[in-house]
């Protein structure tokens, strides 16, 4: 017969053993969190920052801070000065270099065809620009920008009888508009005020046009241009008008406009489409004031001053037929359509190379 068990008795708890295991298992865990943030810490992607030092800062631009005034040089306005170049005039680098308008608020653009006559022209320029830069500080300009076009010549040619050929006009009016979208879009800067577009065949201008004729406070205005040249019957120094593309515009024009499809352009100067048209080339009057402003519906490009803000409005050089017209002429077509006038200055003139064919039509 089994016995009965008797009371079991527990043994005591050593509280002293119980704290320091307590301790001692703290210290563990404490040590094995401690080592691995020490010892294991995560790797962090770099930030951009790290990546690209010197970030350069914002720059914050206000146009409306942007003066354009009939006193350009007393309120400092930059002044962009573009130039297609076919060929090379040094006596339009001397010209240049003769404007009063302070050279360090002047800023030059070319834009040179990709072919052989390009780049003759483009060394001749590129010395041209090496001496002044490097010559007398009050001759240098601020900045020069030479491009050369990204698309061929429309014509194999470039002789003068190809070239004013009337069934070559559209395909070469649409290059060189191409050519002056291209140089104005790339140099048109932020704090421009006046754009100048000046033919490089212009040898001759007063050396105060600029301010001449921004004094005038027009958004777009062009002088009269004419070529001198030896007169046959007195074998005298004479001058003729040569720009045809500054005009007012006529019913006639307005009614062959009517009548053409839709990329079809008016061409001017030319006998097989007489529009009849006012042309400023033939307005000049010696007895008439030099500041005598007429409006005008078409511009040439020989010398035209320009408000910065039409061309930043929208206002550039269509190369397709725009209301029929196109290039310059489609410019002043297009600024009129944005709200601004073209005006035109039939006494003041400007003289081009003469060496050159007496009518021009581009």
């Amino acid at each position: 017969m089994a016995r009965p068990m008797g009371p079991v008795r527990l043994r005591r708890t050593n509280y002293l053993t119980l704290f320091i295991g307590a301790v001692l298992c703290l210290f563990i865990i404490y040590f094995l969190s401690s080592g691995s943030s020490s010892h294991q810490a995560p790797i962090r992607k770099p930030t951009k920052a790290k990546l690209i030092p010197n970030r350069p800062p914002v720059t914050r631009y206000n146009l409306n801070n942007v003066t354009i005034t009939a006193d350009p040089i007393g309120n400092e306005e930059k002044v962009l000065i573009l130039t297609p170049m076919a060929r090379f005039y040094p006596e339009y680098w001397d010209n240049l270099l003769k404007l009063d308008y302070p050279h360090h608020l002047i800023n030059l653009g070319f834009i040179l065809p990709k072919n052989k006559e390009g780049n003759a022209a483009t060394t001749a320029l590129q010395a041209a620009v090496t001496k002044t830069q490097k010559g007398p500080l009050d001759k240098r300009f601020k900045s020069i920008v030479i491009e050369r076009q990204d698309f061929d010549a429309p014509l194999s040619s470039q002789d003068e009888g190809e070239r004013h050929k009337m069934a070559n006009q559209k395909a070469r009016r649409a290059a060189m508009a191409r050519a002056r979208n291209s140089l104005l879009f790339t140099t048109l800067g932020l704090e421009t005020s006046w754009v100048l577009w000046l033919d490089a065949d212009i040898v001759e201008t007063p050396p105060t046009v600029i301010q001449d004729l921004a004094a005038h406070n027009k958004p777009i205005i062009a002088p009269n241009c004419f070529q001198r040249y030896i007169n046959s019957e007195t074998g005298k120094l004479d001058e003729r008008p040569y720009d045809f593309n500054n005009w007012q515009d006529s019913p006639t024009a307005q009614e062959i406009a009517s009548k053409m499809g839709p990329d079809d352009i008016i061409l001017e100067g030319y006998s097989e489409m007489a529009t009849y048209r006012a042309l400023m080339a033939y307005m000049a009057d010696e007895k008439e004031p030099r500041d005598l402003e007429v409006p005008l519906d078409g511009v040439g490009g020989t010398t035209l001053l320009v408000r910065a803000d039409v061309h930043r409005d929208g206002a550039m050089f269509p190369p397709f037929p725009f209301y029929h017209l196109i290039e310059t002429e489609g410019f002043a077509k297009m600024a009129k359509r944005l709200g601004w006038q073209a005006t035109g200055l039939p006494n003041y003139k400007v003289v081009l190379s003469s060496d050159l064919p007496s009518r021009r039509t581009d």
